[in-house]
């Protein structure tokens, strides 16, 4: 596991970072190219509706041909999918890079978490599940700052191809020093998957439950915020990416330590706990001010993922090792896709009907 983490780090990370440079810009961008909010909500939702789609299936197949060569292809289209950001010209244009890169995208996060779900000691779930969280949300706490820095002192255009050197520095490392787990070796650890199995697990529902209900939420935050800082609140794309920044850094430094009170305490209490807290801070966001006041409450709301996201994580490492590794974080990030997916378009249509403040009661 230690000879194997840190590739699957970096890896995490540079995906992360990539995703979170165009986080606060991608709704500006797409508003610059004439979409309503609707079209806003579809253009963020479309990542995620195509990952949601292939993430089982990539899962189910990497249990029995292993998790390398997702990884290594996914990095490489990711890295040159990025440059179809800069050649995306209108809405229709843009949306389809968006499908392409949840394809991407699908090859990368579930794979590399079930790759260290599958070496996890058992009891040290928790801990290992934080340590990657740590390096998720570090990826993409940084990337929004990066992005509005870039877009404010260079272009936007300069952030899209700073995403794709990330990548393809990542599948470099990917393709020279990542070993991989043996067909043979994967299938004599994890069960054969089966997701009508699942079906019967009541935690696994749970898990699924949660992890679609925080996602809604998240997609509406991770959509609609940067559009209601600079409308309300006047900020630029730098103070934008400043506030998405601060929020992810928490929640990602805390990610190591939690895993490991996950290990010990009651998770499924951690992740109700989490989940009132998350869900709370989105109906807060509209009666914030200025900047100072919107860090402040960005900062609470990272409480949340603090206290869910490796207890969640941990949960579900067990129900792998029940169900097949792949098989059950597939599900389980099937899960989040479907709710980024979903929550953006109902955004979209509450903001065009309602306003960008509703978004975030709906939310």
């Amino acid at each position: 596991m230690k000879k194997v983490f840190p590739i699957l780090a970096i890896s995490t990370f540079s995906s992360m970072l990539g995703v979170g440079i165009i986080a606060p810009l991608l709704p500006l961008y797409a508003e610059s190219l004439g979409a309503s909010g609707l079209w806003i909500g579809v253009i963020f939702a479309a990542f995620s509706i195509s990952r949601s789609v292939f993430m089982p299936l990539v899962g189910r197949i990497s249990d029995r041909k292993g998790r390398r060569r997702f990884i290594v292809v996914g990095l490489l289209l990711y890295a040159a999918i990025s440059l179809g950001y800069v050649w995306a010209g209108h809405v229709a244009e843009l949306t389809l890079v968006r499908l392409l890169h949840g394809v991407a995208s699908a090859m990368i996060i579930p794979i590399a978490q079930a790759y260290i779900g599958e070496l996890s000691p058992k009891g040290e779930e928790g801990r290992w599940m934080g340590y990657f969280n740590a390096c998720f949300f570090t990826g993409f706490a940084f990337g929004p700052l990066l992005g509005g820095l870039l877009t404010d002192y260079l272009s936007m255009e300069a952030a899209f191809y700073t995403m794709g050197a990330l990548n393809l520095l990542a599948f470099l490392t990917a393709l020279s020093l990542l070993p991989e787990v043996l067909p043979e070796k994967v299938r004599s650890r994890s069960p054969r998957p089966s997701f009508l199995s699942m079906r019967g697990s009541d935690l696994m529902k749970g898990l699924v439950s949660y992890r679609l209900v925080y996602a809604v939420g998240r997609g509406s935050y991770m959509t609609f915020l940067p559009i209601f800082a600079a409308s309300a609140l006047h900020l630029t794309p730098g103070q934008i990416g400043v506030v998405v920044a601060i929020h992810m850094l928490i929640v990602s430094l805390s990610q190591a330590f939690s895993g490991r009170i996950a290990d010990v305490f009651d998770r499924k209490a951690m992740v109700i706990v989490g989940s009132l807290v998350s869900l709370g801070f989105l109906g807060l966001i509209p009666f914030t001010h200025n900047l100072w006041q919107l860090l402040g409450l960005s900062a609470f709301g990272a409480l949340g993922g603090t206290l869910a996201l490796p207890a969640a994580s941990a949960l579900t490492v067990e129900e792998g090792r029940k169900y097949g590794m792949g098989s059950a974080l597939g599900l389980f990030n099937m899960a989040m896709s479907a709710g980024m997916s979903v929550g953006p378009i109902i955004g979209g249509v509450v903001n065009d009907a309602l306003g960008v403040n509703a978004v975030f009661y709906v939310g």
